[in-house]
């Protein structure tokens, strides 16, 4: 389905379209979760004419609504930032040591005191 077909279908036209792609795409997915789809590249196709149709239902909205601009003019370009980034200052040795104790494992309390008992003997 391309472009210039949806741009001559109505309102309507597209809002039955939509609803047969969703039914199918239900469908795909699941033959999909059965393991019967057989053309796997349909999935895609059918969700990418979704994507298609509900864009132009939203284009043709906000032509009625009284925007007419198309979608490329709608989002203003991001303006680059003019700040210069800052460096973290680095914390002392002193206070990045500064943490909890770990607790210790029952593991790591049996291989300490064999080593200790190995120290004694």
């Amino acid at each position: 389905m391309g472009a210039e077909e949806l741009r001559m279908k109505t309102e309507d036209q597209l809002k039955t379209d939509l609803a047969s792609l969703k039914k199918e795409a239900f469908n795909l997915r699941f033959q999909q979760a059965n393991g019967q789809l057989e053309n796997t590249a349909r999935v895609r196709t059918v969700r990418r004419d979704i994507a298609r149709i509900m864009t132009f239902l939203g284009q043709k909205a906000a032509a009625a609504a009284g925007t007419s601009k198309p979608a490329a003019e709608a989002k203003p370009a991001p303006k680059a930032k003019a700040k210069a980034k800052v460096k973290k200052a680095a914390k002392p040795k002193a206070e990045a040591k500064a943490k909890k104790p770990k607790t210790e494992t029952p593991k790591a309390k049996k291989a300490a005191a064999k080593k200790t008992a190995k120290a004694k003997a």
